[in-house]
């Protein structure tokens, strides 16, 4: 979006709709940053030689459709917050429906789980690089995210620029989904939310900066 553009929408009244988003820009630019985390995740760490096993766990179902719920909340966000006036109120709740609901099942788990097992459902194996894995892994995306965004003409840019971190970590964490082994509740509502802050954190950091214009 042009300043003369924005300063022509603000100028028309409360009620004038905010442009749309260039989708089909918008999604060239953001799959070729997928497309290059999903080549960083299999060329580095490759898909689970057990894929058909977990495949046949409704645990592991349940992970995928929570990561897919979040990277699809992502998307919702970044398309909000990429222009001016759009309507951004219910974000936060759709968002959180389905970090709310994985908790709760992993509350459930824990509790009809042995005290014995509570550590391996919360730890598991790859606590101490999970997170920072799906991370490294957004940050194409992120990158991607943030070069449409900032044509787009932002006005809350710490925002928008947090929404640009989760969409990315959430689009990572689907991506490293085909990797981990990890499909307990309590672990993928802890870890697999701790790797999508790490971008969140940093792009509410940098928005200010690089989503200026």
């Amino acid at each position: 979006m042009k300043t003369d553009d924005l300063i022509n929408m603000l100028a028309s009244g409360p009620d004038v709709a905010a442009p749309k988003v260039p989708l089909q820009k918008f999604a060239m630019v953001v799959s070729s940053g997928v497309l290059l985390s999903v080549i960083l995740m299999l060329a580095v760490l490759g898909l689970r030689p057990n894929m058909g096993e977990l495949a046949m766990l409704p645990a592991f179902w349940i992970k995928m459709a929570f990561v897919l719920a979040l990277a699809v909340c992502g998307w919702v966000a970044v398309t909000h917050l990429a222009t001016p006036g759009a309507r951004t109120r219910q974000l936060p709740l759709l968002i959180a429906l389905p970090i709310v609901l994985i908790w709760l099942l992993a509350a459930v788990s824990l509790l009809n789980a042995t005290p014995e097992q509570r550590a391996d459902l919360f730890w598991g194996d790859t606590w101490h690089y999970c997170s920072w894995l799906i991370a490294i892994l957004s940050a194409p995306i992120f990158i991607a995210i943030l070069r449409v965004m900032r044509q787009m003409a932002p006005t809350r840019l710490r925002l928008a620029g947090a929404g640009a971190g989760f969409a990315a970590g959430a689009a990572a964490t689907l991506i490293y989904s085909f990797h981990c082994p990890e499909i307990a509740a309590p672990f993928i509502g802890f870890w697999y939310v701790v790797g999508i802050l790490i971008p969140s954190i940093i792009g509410a950091l940098i928005g200010p900066r690089v989503l200026r214009w």
